[in-house]
């Protein structure tokens, strides 16, 4: 490829990964740097952003330090939507949500502040209705369960059933009575397969599909689907302490056929497809002035 064509797609590239926000640190080998170092030596805390409000259209997130020149912006978040965690430095942060597209001066629709501490991880969801919609820091317990186990948590994001019981087939009751907004604690199990059960209270019910590995960590989200009723998705969270820098859906089904909604980071997925669309109208381009 031309020297010229290099340098321009190395610029997006360059812009993607900055606008992406802070990445989570890796070491010299490339894996993860621990959410909690059995030294307590952590420089950094880790924070990702979620919209869980059903009826709440997309937003725009802004999340500041308070000496930081501009804060970053996560545009056009919308519901079901959960970030890739960010290393921060200790400190406090303000998040701000605006109506996607609306100018930075106007003023914010919901505003928070998160205390980040060493080797802790927060998540910072919009839930509820959009008529009493807020912002809530949600502390995530990303340590590594014990013998072997996993550890997963259910977050109720469904209007559609406002209590929400979740069981497996032939298994124990992961929750039960967990209301429309609200996070449960932490429960180990055994890892494996599981089929769950999603039982609303006099709502709609779906089952998904799971696979929980051992030593890792999940959370559960149960959203309203595009198509009606309730979709499952399974983030993992962190696996063998040390947080999961791309926070893909291991598993996710609105009933057992095919997958769910996809949840994605919440700017870089789309940044480097749009670099590689650029990149590839350079090319022909460049391949049409040439021939």
């Amino acid at each position: 490829m031309p020297r010229r064509l290099l340098a321009s797609v190395g610029a997006l590239l360059l812009g993607t990964a900055l606008a992406a926000g802070t990445p989570t640190p890796v070491s010299a080998a490339g894996t993860p740097v621990p959410a909690r170092a059995a030294t307590g030596a952590d420089t950094v805390g880790y924070v990702r952003l979620a919209h869980l409000s059903p009826d709440t259209p997309a937003v725009d997130v802004y999340l500041a330090a308070p000496d930081a020149a501009k804060p970053q912006v996560f545009p056009g978040v919308g519901y079901g939507v959960v970030s890739d965690y960010l290393s921060l430095p200790p400190g406090r942060y303000a998040v701000a949500m605006r109506e996607a597209g609306a100018p930075a001066t106007d003023p914010p629709v919901l505003t928070t502040e998160v205390a980040v501490a060493s080797g802790e991880a927060y998540t910072v969801a919009g839930v509820g209705r959009h008529a009493d919609l807020g912002l809530r820091v949600l502390n995530d317990d990303l340590s590594t369960p014990t013998d072997g186990r996993a550890k997963v948590r259910v977050v109720q994001a469904s209007v559609r059933a406002p209590v929400l019981d979740v069981a497996a087939a032939d298994g124990p009751l992961i929750a039960n009575g967990v209301q429309f907004a609200t996070t449960t604690e932490y429960q180990q199990v055994e890892p494996g397969s599981w089929r769950l059960r999603l039982t609303g209270a006099g709502g709609p019910s779906t089952d998904a599909e799971v696979q929980l590995t051992g030593g890792a960590v999940y959370s559960l989200l149960v959203l309203d689907a595009k198509q009606g009723g309730l979709t499952a998705e399974l983030r993992r969270d962190a696996e063998g302490g040390t947080v999961v820098p791309a926070g893909g859906v291991d598993t996710g089904a609105g009933g057992t056929a095919g997958a769910g909604l996809g949840a994605y980071p919440l700017v870089a997925g789309g940044l480097a497809a749009a670099a590689a669309a650029a990149a590839l109208l350079l090319w022909r381009r460049r391949r049409r002035t040439t021939w």
